[in-house]
């Protein structure tokens, strides 16, 4: 039984679809998104636009999982930065050595204890598999939480971390899509909201690297709607 995601909504599923989309997408604003429907004959508010995108996005994320092929067993991890109220808190992401999605984890400090959430989401995501090494740069929070990880066996005993900073170019690169999105954004207002907004940025880079088996625009939109409902 389908469940319809879009029950008591104004607008039709497919302008609300069309809106989160591009904005989790493009480096577009609210207000942005607005003006381009104002022009398409669509009054919408910008701050109609912002429930939809907090609304949506983690179900985009959590929809996408089950069709996320398996990555392999090279990891790349590292972490990137994302305005909240005028300071920074810190993205933890991994790549594999063909540079897709391991996972994500959003957190307003950088330790070990944060690195340790990030390895336990990772490893319990389906398309993930048991990393046989991992390639972190030089912080030694997140060496310790590895060595953890391995002792209480979340992690296998031969997992090899390696700290060679030019094998992490290719993370250091996949950051750059997330900051495109996120840099015009200004920042977030709520740790909540940055959640629900960078969940959904990171499975739209998913799919447009194809993790889902997409390999134009076209497939993407076919897939999203299927995800949502309205196939």
């Amino acid at each position: 039984m389908k469940i319809n995601l879009f029950k008591w909504k104004h607008y039709q599923s497919d302008i609300i679809i069309q809106c989160v989309r591009w904005y989790l997408k493009y480096a577009l604003s609210y207000r942005d998104l607005s003006e381009i429907m104002q022009e398409r004959g669509l009054s919408v508010d910008h701050s109609t636009i912002f429930r939809w995108v907090k609304q949506y996005a983690p179900v985009l994320n959590n929809n996408l999982r089950k069709h996320l092929r398996p990555t392999n067993d090279s990891w790349r991890m590292d972490e990137t930065y994302i305005k909240l109220n005028g300071k920074w808190i810190y993205l933890y992401r991994a790549v594999d050595s063909n540079g897709n999605t391991i996972d994500f984890w959003l957190s307003q400090s950088r330790d070990k204890k944060s690195a340790k959430k990030f390895f336990r989401k990772a490893l319990k995501a389906t398309h993930n598999q048991m990393p046989r090494v991992i390639t972190t740069d030089k912080y030694n929070a997140t060496a310790m939480a590895i060595l953890e990880e391995k002792y209480y066996g979340d992690l296998s005993c031969i997992t090899e971390h390696r700290m060679i900073k030019y094998l992490n170019n290719i993370i250091e690169q996949d950051h750059r899509h997330i900051k495109k999105v996120t840099n015009h954004m200004l920042g977030f207002k709520s740790f909540q909201s940055a959640c629900s907004v960078i969940s959904g940025i990171e499975a739209m880079h998913m799919i447009h690297k194809g993790q889902a088996g997409t390999s134009n625009v076209t497939e993407e939109v076919a897939l999203i709607n299927q995800l949502f409902h309205v196939a």
